[in-house]
C-alpha cells in the first residue's frame, strides 16, 4: 500500500498527482539499473484491475492520441509489438501480470531500456515509469523527452480518470 504525505507530492491538478516512487515499487522493476523513474497517484474510485487501467490509459484513449504516442515511442526507437493484443499494451510487452500489477516493458534500438507501472492501490492507481539509459545517446535522448514525457503522462492518466468519473450513455 502507498501512503504519502503532502511532503512527498510533488505537483497537484486535478485527480492526478506527481509522487515521490515508493520503493516497494521501484522493486518491480525488472531492469539491471534504474537511471531515470517517475510517479504519478491518480485519485479515482471504481474496481479496475491494473490492466484495466493500462488498457483504459491506452487503448482507450482517442485514435490521434495512440497515434502521436506510437510515432513518439517509434522515434525513441521502442521495439513494439502488436496494438491489440493479450501479451501487449499499445505495442508494450506485458511483463508482469496480476489483478493488482501490470508491468509493461519497450527496448530501443537506441540504447533505452524502458518499463511502465500500473498498479491499483485503495484511492486509485500508481503510475510509474523506469528508464534504463545504456550509452551517451540514450541518456542525451531522455534528458531531452523527460518534461514532454511528465506531461503527456499526466493528461493520459487524467483523461482515463476522467472516464472512469464519468460513464459514458450508450443510450
Amino acid at each position: 500500500m502507498v501512503t504519502t504525505t503532502e511532503t512527498d507530492r510533488v505537483v497537484v491538478s486535478g485527480l492526478v498527482s506527481q509522487v515521490v516512487l515508493p520503493p516497494d515499487a521501484r522493486e518491480l522493476s525488472t531492469l539491471s539499473r534504474v537511471d531515470y523513474e517517475d510517479a504519478f497517484i491518480v485519485d479515482a474510485g471504481g474496481e479496475r484491475t491494473a490492466e484495466q487501467w493500462a488498457r483504459a490509459v491506452f487503448d482507450d484513449a482517442p485514435l490521434a492520441v495512440r497515434a502521436r504516442l506510437v510515432s513518439g515511442w517509434m522515434g525513441l526507437g521502442l521495439k513494439l509489438g502488436g496494438p491489440r493484443s493479450a501479451h501487449h499494451v499499445l505495442g508494450w510487452k506485458v511483463q508482469q501480470s496480476s489483478p493488482s500489477v501490470l508491468l509493461l516493458a519497450a527496448e530501443s534500438m537506441l540504447g533505452l531500456e524502458a518499463e511502465l507501472l500500473f498498479r491499483t492501490e485503495p484511492r486509485g492507481l500508481l503510475f510509474a515509469t523506469f528508464v534504463q539509459q545504456n550509452n551517451p545517446a540514450a541518456r542525451a535522448i531522455w534528458a531531452r523527452m523527460t518534461s514532454t514525457h511528465q506531461r503527456v503522462v499526466h493528461s493520459l492518466l487524467d483523461h482515463a480518470a476522467r472516464r472512469e468519473e464519468t460513464p459514458v450513455n450508450h443510450a
